[in-house]
């Protein structure tokens, strides 16, 4: 079995694309660097990243790829899953291998395994995506900037904050993912990604999203109120489905937001 390691990153599966090309080979497995070799390794490559690897092999992508296509492999990537890596690599392996005919037809094979795979990872990441437009609940500060922290299953907000700055594009704001400890920062004009050196210090709680009473604006806990009662007022008893608002609204989103606290 012939085993390739890698950083992680996307790039570094670009460049593991270019490697296998280079030295004529069909590796069985992409892992990243310290992660356990199967047990019947035969031969490991590590893959050194480049800019200039990864950059060629996109370039190749996109000549025998849709857009869309490209779209939904960086979509994938954002599910961070381990097991992600090897069918990727795969899937971009074997655009290259096509010849003649479509060249989107690979693609559109969802009979191939990794095909497959690759699509599926990227519709829950996209999912998700429209999830977190729904779901994220903002406070006020007194300074006037709005707060949303939100933990994703996946590292969506890149793929949200344009839908912000259009939506909000008149007021600073800041979201905040809680488990992968970084957040973009809207002042008016420009969103930027940022991160804190000392979370403790933060005015705000990782655990509910909840800003503290200090810095929290004098009127927001009012709207708060107004909002769950609100939430409360317009639901009908006898029209109740526990498990609808669930498959609707999952449990793991209800910590950050204002009507279930």
């Amino acid at each position: 079995m012939l085993v390739y390691t890698f950083d992680h990153t996307l790039d570094g599966v670009l460049s593991a694309v270019f490697d296998a090309y280079f030295r004529h080979q069909s590796p069985d497995m992409l892992i990243g660097y310290g992660d356990q070799l199967p047990l019947f390794c035969d031969e490991v490559w590590e893959v050194i990243t480049t800019d200039e690897k990864a950059t060629r092999v996109w370039k190749g992508m996109e000549k025998h790829m849709s857009r869309e296509a490209l779209r939904l492999i960086s979509i994938s990537w954002l599910s961070e899953e381990k097991e992600l890596s090897t069918p990727l690599f795969h899937y971009i392996y074997k655009v290259f291998q096509q010849t003649g005919g479509n060249q989107c037809s690979i693609e559109r094979n969802f009979s191939d395994p990794d095909v497959l795979y690759v699509t599926n990872t990227a519709r829950r990441v996209a999912h998700e995506q429209l999830r977190m437009k729904q779901f994220i609940r903002f406070q006020k500060a007194k300074d006037g900037t709005y707060l949303g922290v939100v933990s994703p299953d996946n590292d969506v907000l890149p793929l949200v904050i344009s839908h912000f700055q259009d939506r909000f594009n008149d007021q600073p704001w800041l979201i905040y993912d809680a488990r992968r400890h970084y957040g973009y920062y809207y002042d008016g004009s420009t969103a930027t990604r940022i991160t804190f050196e000392d979370e403790t210090q933060i005015p705000f709680s990782l655990e509910n999203g909840k800003l503290n009473d200090a810095v929290l604006s004098d009127n927001d806990q009012l709207f708060q109120d107004l909002w769950r009662t609100y939430f409360k007022a317009i639901c009908i008893r006898e029209r109740m489905n526990p498990r609808k608002q669930l498959n609707d609204m999952p449990r793991r989103y209800w910590r950050f937001m204002t009507e279930k606290n």
